[in-house]
């Protein structure tokens, strides 16, 4: 993997530490690969749907297997904690899709973050009229889910794409009615209302402002729309962004959460929490 631009091996790049396997692994004209060098000094911020995990029709069932709680785990040890997930789901979602996963969180795109001062939250309710609008809507259109986040909520027609424009122009129209305050995320196959309040880069600068994140090299990995804030934000800190599948461009790439999870079972290789094998971790 070659050094980037400016950039020299130091300290923290821990690349020399890889085990062969994940040597050949880094070499973009084989797989798809191209990250940047391991470094022990990193803050790593980790979208969920379509990054760490496969998109599923029904995001209510999505479960990370043990194999990928456990690498997340070694992960944050190595990285002394500076490890955060940072999704679009709420804190209680991520806490039921990562079971035994004590790591720091942000949910619902920002307004929520569990971070060294505990669970901080910037969310407002959400009308009871939406509610009931939109479970008219799925009612008519069955092969439409709605995603209740609490504070926001999502319409998903990845079962049904001919049904679009009618999720698009219902949430188009409740959004308008609510005004200024709240706004409509786009995502794949799914749009969502929210309050807009926070966004993940407002996230990421949070937990960079506070230990043990402050001071590190902010990494962040995501696969839509709603990651491009962050990807710049930690461009502009002078750190990395790594775009996963072809959703949206960042300097590094990789092509679809199963490359993120044996990237980020290589990454805890190099870190040396613990040294094995570079296998996937597994959804």
């Amino acid at each position: 993997m070659p050094v980037a631009p400016g950039e020299s091996p130091g300290a923290n790049d821990a690349f020399g530490a890889l085990p062969a396997a994940c040597r050949r692994r880094y070499r973009p004209r084989v797989n798809g690969w191209h990250t940047p060098r391991p470094r022990h000094d990193w803050a790593l911020f980790l979208d969920v749907d379509g990054t760490l995990l496969e998109f599923v029709d029904d995001p209510g069932a999505v479960r990370a297997g043990s194999g990928l709680v456990d690498v997340l785990d070694a992960l944050a040890r190595a990285l002394d904690g500076a490890l955060a997930l940072v999704s679009g789901r709420s804190l209680a979602q991520l806490d039921r899709v990562f079971p035994d996963l004590s790591v720091s969180a942000a949910g619902l795109h920002g307004l929520e973050r569990r971070g060294a001062a505990g669970v901080e939250s910037s969310a407002v309710a959400l009308p009871s009229h939406v509610r009931a609008a939109l479970r008219d809507l799925a009612s008519r259109h069955p092969a439409l889910r709605i995603e209740d986040k609490g504070a926001a909520i999502a319409v998903h027609w990845r079962e049904a794409p001919a049904l679009e424009p009618a999720a698009t122009a219902t949430l188009r129209r409740l959004a308008d009615a609510l005004g200024p305050g709240w706004q409509l995320q786009p995502g794949a196959c799914v749009l969502e209302l929210k309050p807009a309040l926070r966004t993940k880069a407002d996230a990421v600068r949070a937990f960079l402002a506070e230990p043990p994140f402050v001071g590190r090299r902010p990494v962040y990995v995501g696969d839509d729309l709603t990651d491009l804030d962050g990807f710049a934000t930690v461009e502009a800190l002078g750190g990395d962004a790594i775009a996963v599948g072809p959703r949206v461009a960042a300097r590094w790439s990789l092509p679809d959460p199963a490359s993120v999870r044996d990237w980020l079972a290589c990454v805890r290789a190099a870190l040396g929490s613990p040294p094995g094998a570079c296998a996937g971790g597994g959804a």
